[in-house]
């Protein structure tokens, strides 16, 4: 699972936390040899709630008001989902006409969407059938409901990936973090069969295994496919696909600054060098 956390408030809290824990344990470390303020700020820079991780802020190349989406990690990263995620997750809110224009070209994703089998119908006999995808369909769940999917998963339920970027603090910075944090647990740390430690997730425990490998897909533009290269294109394909019209926002947005700051710079020009000589002159009569 892409498990959520949250910062912030709750970054806040547990420094709160740490300093009363602290205070009231100022003897036992000094006799530790620890500094009350070494230790109340050491652990809330690491640990937030159920001592998680917080991820690194990473260099997104997307996030910035003038930047867009590199369409060719945006490929790289459908990849990555199709050959490896969608074993497990769903992604209910993409439409295959999405990646027209994005990652592929309209042929291209009617290929792709032709893959799927989708449920239609009825036909003039009342039945229901199964026919090849269209650009129209939307990309199924590998699971027909929550109960398949946590029975095929030791009861831990995958979620649906569409809004996953979006859904969780930090956005990109936790999945990437998350993806490539899998770990072997720390002395004292045990778990029940089934979970895997990753200090990203909340509580450590997570029942997803660590899905990417160096070499786990083949790329079609020959790119390496190291596991973190692999991240970082997926990581930037769910980011595109919980918000796949950001770069029209973006550009659409840029125009309405451009258009509204002529528009501001023309009302000052008549204001000020029209409007002033009309407001401002006196009539006499006689």
């Amino acid at each position: 699972d892409l498990g959520c956390h949250s910062v912030g408030l709750k970054e806040q809290i547990m420094f709160n936390k740490a300093r009363v824990f602290v205070q009231n344990n100022a003897k036992t470390l000094a006799a530790a040899g620890l500094g009350a303020t070494t230790v109340a700020f050491a652990v809330p820079a690491v640990l937030a709630d159920d001592g998680q991780l917080q991820p690194p802020v990473y260099p997104w190349t997307h996030v910035g008001a003038l930047d867009g989406f590199d369409h060719s990690s945006v490929r790289r990263g459908f990849q990555v989902y199709k050959q490896v995620c969608s074993a497990c997750h769903g992604l209910k809110r993409i439409a295959f006409r999405n990646l027209v224009g994005v990652a592929y070209t309209e042929d291209e994703a009617k290929e792709i969407a032709a893959e799927q089998e989708t449920t239609d119908g009825p036909n003039d006999n009342g039945e229901m059938f199964t026919r090849p995808g269209k650009l129209s369909d939307y990309m199924k769940s590998p699971y027909p409901n929550e109960q398949a999917a946590r029975a095929a998963n030791n009861g831990a339920y995958p979620p649906d990936l569409s809004l996953v970027v979006k859904g969780r603090p930090r956005h990109e910075d936790y999945v990437f973090a998350l993806l490539t944090g899998y770990k072997e647990p720390p002395a004292g740390v045990k778990l029940r069969e089934g979970l895997y430690y990753n200090p990203y997730f909340p509580g450590g425990a997570i029942g997803m295994a660590q899905p990417l490998y160096d070499d786990a897909v083949e790329y079609d533009d020959g790119t390496p496919a190291t596991a973190s290269q692999m991240t970082k294109d997926v990581a930037t394909f769910l980011a595109w696909a919980s918000e796949p019209e950001a770069d029209e926002r973006k550009r659409m947005g840029m125009k309405w600054i451009a258009t509204l700051s002529a528009v501001a710079v023309t009302t000052w020009y008549y204001k000020k060098f029209r409007w002033s000589v009309i407001k401002s002159r006196r009539l006499e009569f006689r």
